[in-house]
């Protein structure tokens, strides 16, 4: 039967899922965790490296160590949200050919598309580890407030990685589906998603199965990683106030204060204070040992991040003016993300909403589990689950004078169609230019802009004689298209907008054909590593039983062995740093052969 696994493509970690007998479960990986780092990184000699083998090398690699990478996928070169990370992160953030974003490890340029396609290869091998094949559709969920091309690149990232992304959903969304699976709900409930990178609000009413999504917004720059960002900012300027040295100058000594301020903030959601230790975080000219030592508060951590709080709780506010309730319309507030389990942001919660926030989500997995649950469906063709999901940006026309004009509104349940008749603004003007945008700023020059297109041929008229109806319609799927009529002649121009992940088809297939080589070259890397291990074990358990034999006064049975032994430990230990597969495959065979021979001998045979 076939399978599609659901995917949580986080900012700071990923997570896998599965329905199996009926029940969704979260996959885990080799090191028997639930989540892993959506970190990367290139060694100096080249090897590619994911998750936690990928964090835990960042403070001696931060230059070719990606993280919240994310945050940055999906976006134009000149947003203040780039030229944010370019002056915070270690890594070096570079312009693509096409007003995209790219990412520098050592030799090689890479997209946020390829970066994202590497996690989510890490993700694909979970789930074929555990289902024992190789699954090549998945449901994978994104921010609420993603816009067309970050959910685009997105979408790329699934082609690269070999998986056929059959829906993107919303986190908050996926997160409502693992709340109210297999449950007999009729609530109304508000999704509050604070991950490492982003923030996610959402109001779904539930009933009889069906998720209808009544209004959604967000932050696709606020989560965790600004929360780490604070308390970085906090300990580098005490640091400079006492020694006169800025640490964030230093990558290493950055990439050390960004771990100690994760672990900082995780422990104080547990205790009131914690110890941050940094021996031989710098060194002067003169040779002396600077050391960093200090204790942190819960009650000092909070109030560095206060505002951050309250941005999402004013989020919160409009999100549910956006959907016509009240605070007492909520029947119940759901947390979703790592850093919903910080004490002052469920206080912040529950003192908005005026109730304790629902437990029966777990953070970490909701996301993932959902996702599941939307794949399961939708191969089963389920009416038990039916998802009514909403676009998240308004979407509409560039007008004259540089104004944006709404044709769909933020908010508007998909799919949905609307039109609008405009004039023409010119005397004996023959053709006009629609630029189609989604954003929510009255200048269109502050919006993303998604296409455009020319309707000609009009007829000559004084300007506002000809009448011209621009019609949008979005599928299920979140495909927009756009239309422009001549109401009078009937001519008619239209596109379907194809939002851009700055990939062209050409680099998507490069990419798609350099991940397969890659594959190839782990696969025979897990072989190579596999027989070497047989071959070590082997080794080891020969060393043994001859070391045995003869303090046992019994190596004498081994006299016409003792060559061969000798000769074939060497030839082993010879071979392992071989990378011909035939030569270990054979190494492996004869080494094994001899360990026969002498437990032969070592039974007097």
């Amino acid at each position: 039967m076939e399978r599609i696994i659901g995917i949580d493509l986080g900012t700071t970690n990923s997570c896998v899922a599965i329905v199996e007998g009926g029940t969704p479960q979260v996959i885990p990986n080799k090191g028997g965790y639930k989540t892993t780092p959506s970190v990367v990184a290139i060694t100096e000699s080249g090897r590619r490296l994911v998750g936690q083998m990928a964090k835990r090398q960042a403070i001696t690699n931060a230059r070719h160590t990606v993280y919240a990478s994310k945050r940055l996928i999906g976006r134009k070169w000149n947003s203040s949200e780039v030229r944010h990370c370019i002056e915070t992160c270690p890594y070096e953030i570079v312009q693509g050919p096409h007003e995209d974003v790219r990412i520098k490890l050592r030799d090689k340029e890479y997209s946020l598309p390829e970066l994202s396609s590497i996690v989510l290869q890490e993700m694909k091998l979970v789930a074929q580890e555990f289902l024992g094949e190789e699954p090549t559709k998945a449901v994978v969920t994104v921010p609420a407030y993603f816009n067309d091309n970050q959910r685009t690149a997105t979408r790329d990232a699934g082609r690269i990685a070999g998986l056929d992304i059959v829906r993107i959903i919303n986190e908050p969304t996926a997160a409502a589906l693992a709340y109210g699976f297999g449950k007999d709900i009729d609530a109304t409930v508000a999704i509050y998603d604070l991950g490492g990178g982003t923030f996610d609000i959402s109001i779904l009413d539930i009933h009889e199965g069906v998720f209808d999504v009544l209004s959604t917004a967000g932050d696709t720059f606020l989560g965790g990683e600004d929360f780490d960002a604070r308390i970085i900012e906090h300990l580098a300027f005490e640091f400079a106030r006492e020694h006169k040295v800025d640490l964030r100058k230093d990558e290493m000594a950055l990439q050390r204060l960004r771990d100690a301020a994760e672990k900082a903030k995780i422990e104080l959601s547990s205790m009131p204070e914690t110890e941050i230790s940094l021996p031989f975080i710098h060194s002067r000219d003169d040779g002396e040992a600077l050391h960093l030592q200090t204790t942190l508060t819960r009650d000092a951590f909070e109030e560095l991040v206060i505002d951050l709080v309250q941005r999402t709780i004013k989020i919160c506010q409009a999100t549910l003016q956006e959907s016509g309730l009240e605070v007492d319309d909520i029947d119940d507030v759901i947390l979703v993300g790592g850093m919903t389990r910080m004490p002052r942001i469920q206080a912040a919660v529950r003192d908005y909403f005026g109730k304790a926030p629902s437990k029966q989500v777990h953070p970490d997995e909701a996301v993932a589990l959902g996702a599941a649950v939307q794949g399961a469906a939708l191969i089963e063709g389920s009416s038990d689950v039916l998802l009514l999901d909403v676009t998240p940006h308004s979407l509409g026309i560039m007008v004259h004078g540089g104004g944006f004009e709404v044709l769909i509104e933020a908010n508007a349940t998909i799919p949905t169609s609307h039109g609008h008749i405009f004039t023409t603004v010119r005397d004996n003007q023959t053709s006009v230019k629609i630029i189609v945008l989604q954003g929510e700023s009255p200048n269109a020059e502050e919006n993303e802009m998604l296409g455009e297109f020319v309707l000609s041929g009009l007829r000559r008229a004084p300007a506002g004689e000809v009448e011209v109806e621009v019609a949008f319609e979005i599928s299920a799927d979140g495909i927009v298209s756009v239309q422009a009529r001549d109401l009078e002649t009937g001519k008619e121009q239209s596109i379907t907008v194809t939002a851009t992940s700055g990939l062209t088809e050409e680099e998507i297939q490069n990419m798609i054909e350099e991940n397969q080589d890659y594959l190839v070259e782990l696969k025979r890397d897990e072989e190579l590593e596999r027989v070497r291990g047989q071959i070590r074990k082997t080794v080891r358990e020969l060393e043994k039983l001859t070391e045995r034999t003869i303090s046992n006064g019994d190596g004498h049975l081994l006299e016409h062995l003792r060559g061969r032994v000798t000769r074939s430990v060497e030839q082993a230990r010879e071979a392992l740093d071989s990378k011909d597969t035939a030569r270990l495959s054979a190494t492996a065979d004869e080494i094994k052969q001899v360990l026969q021979s002498v437990k032969a001998a070592a039974m007097g045979a």
